[in-house]
């Protein structure tokens, strides 16, 4: 006869199993980030008969006012690309037991690569030609480039990320979890929108502020940049959160991100409290220094959901309590089935 398992094993079993496909991740991600760093470097060095000794390397607007060499410029991308790629892939190593925290961590250490070869370029492309990179002038469409191209192989990164494979519970919900009393076959929803005060604030305060930069400068290409802010925002302040027989969904206003945790992966579910800058480093969709996820709107109650893997995922939302006992019901009801 098998010996049953030790009591709480549930809560441990397979802790350690994701961290296989987090070094795969990290490992592929950083070089691929690396490669791009790379390319830049090697832009450079084919235009190097073409720039002036000292190439501009910092503008105050769009005018020049630091300049170096420009083989040093691109040692100096190809290092900043390296410390963000090792920093993201560290991250990744050793907090990565969500696939939300290995999405994003791969798609940082890409975008980290792809980031330095586009400023590289976008900055050293219009100093061609020149004998004083004095004359250089950096265009808004350059500034655009340079902050929404690495957006794009970053994206892709992410969704090369494989999700958590499935991982259900071996154990019953903990006898002194909440529930929610409902009968044999009966159905319930609890449905409620989460939104970040903070967060907003600082994102129409950002937008305000492009827009004005723009108007100012004449340079209309950069109202682009107040738009993707606001874009940004909305997608990553404003959620749904359900919770159904299917477990718990949480969900941006723009239908990404979001993430959902079956049922029969719900160890437990709880109420917390939240406190952003302590426990999460910041408001958004968050991952804290112990690999926690959460979409941190505000300061406040908030829904923990205790999953399998050692994995948990922690939503602020009005209501958390009645969230709880009806996600823990759902899940008591998903080990009968």
């Amino acid at each position: 006869m098998t010996p049953a398992p030790p009591p709480g094993s549930s809560r441990t079993a397979g802790t350690e199993a994701w961290r296989p496909r987090a070094r795969r991740a990290m490992t592929w991600s950083s070089l691929a980030g690396l490669l791009f760093a790379l390319a830049g470097a090697a832009v450079v060095w084919t235009w190097r008969d073409e720039l002036p000794a000292q190439v501009a390397s910092h503008w105050s607007g769009s005018t020049p006012d630091g300049f170096m060499a420009p083989t040093t410029l691109a040692v100096v991308g190809v290092v900043a690309a390296v410390g963000l790629c090792a920093l993201f892939a560290a991250i990744g190593i050793t907090q990565g037991a969500a696939a939300a925290t290995r999405r994003i961590t791969a798609a940082g250490c890409v975008w980290s690569g792809a980031f330095m070869a586009t400023i590289t370029v976008t900055t050293l492309a219009p100093q061609r030609g020149l004998v004083d990179a004095a004359q250089a002038e950096l265009s808004g469409a350059a500034l655009l480039a340079t902050f929404l191209l690495p957006l794009v192989p970053a994206a892709i990164a992410a969704a090369l990320v494989p999700g958590d494979p499935a991982m259900p519970a071996t154990e019953a919900v903990p006898d002194d979890a909440p529930r929610a009393a409902l009968r044999d076959g009966e159905r319930a929803v609890w449905l409620r929108r989460a939104t970040g005060g903070p967060g907003i604030a600082v994102g129409a305060a950002a937008v305000a502020l492009t827009t004005l930069a723009a108007a100012l400068t004449a340079e209309w290409t950069m109202l682009v940049v107040p738009a993707a802010l606001a874009a940004l925002f909305v997608t990553m302040f404003a959620f749904t959160v359900r919770v159904d027989a299917a477990g718990l969904t949480v969900r941006s206003a723009a239908r990404w991100p979001g993430t959902h945790v079956p049922a029969d992966e719900v160890v437990r579910a709880s109420v917390t409290q939240v406190r952003p800058m302590r426990d999460y480093g910041g408001w958004g969709w968050r991952t804290a220094r112990d690999g926690r996820v959460g979409v941190v709107l505000r300061s406040g109650e908030a829904l923990l959901v205790e999953r399998t893997g050692g994995r948990s995922f922690a939503v602020t939302v009005d209501g958390a309590a009645d969230a709880a006992a009806l996600l823990n019901a759902m899940a008591d009801r998903s080990r009968r089935h």
